[in-house]
């Protein structure tokens, strides 16, 4: 059911951060748990994987993570502040060293012309280091391809993370 290259990358990501002595967390939207579900697949990896948030409602991402509710009522649960505030709010809310947020619009309904169908935007936060941004515009390339493009980028953008360290 889970794409084999993406669980692994998942696993890739595991290694490094096993080595490193580093846990992560996920905030998630759009992608609905998957880069969890990618990480969880892999066994063992509950050495390194310390709790994940699917926040999906505006209201789950203000409870679960402390996002303002003023910058969500300002930009936009699909944005940068958002995103950032998020994956920032995921290490508040956890043990771990290394978070990854996930917010966007997967389709194949909910866009805008200001927020397109494919847009996500993804942040990590490490403690102690910067939160990191990154936008996507999949396009309007259907629900599922935008949220494993999704998860892949989350993917990549946390074993950056990871290495930095």
């Amino acid at each position: 059911m889970l794409p084999g290259p993406l669980i692994a990358e998942a696993a890739a990501l595991l290694d490094i951060c096993r080595a490193s002595r580093l846990r992560i967390t996920t905030a998630e939207s759009c992608t609905g748990g998957l880069i969890a579900a990618l990480l969880t697949e892999v066994a063992g990896s509950s050495d390194v994987f310390e709790r994940g948030f699917v926040t999906y409602s505006n209201a789950a991402k203000i409870e679960l993570l402390g996002v303002p509710s003023k910058l969500i009522d300002t930009h936009g649960a699909v944005s940068e502040p958002v995103a950032r505030a998020m994956a920032e709010g995921a290490l508040a809310h956890s043990a771990a060293d290394l978070a990854i947020a996930v917010t966007g619009v997967a389709g194949p309904g909910g866009g805008s012309a200001d927020k397109p169908v494919g847009l996500v935007h993804l942040a990590t936060a490490r403690r102690a280091g910067p939160t990191l941004h990154r936008r996507c515009e999949f396009g309007d390339i259907g629900r599922a391809a935008v949220r494993q493009g999704a998860a892949a980028v989350g993917l990549d953008m946390m074993t950056e993370a990871a290495r930095a360290v």
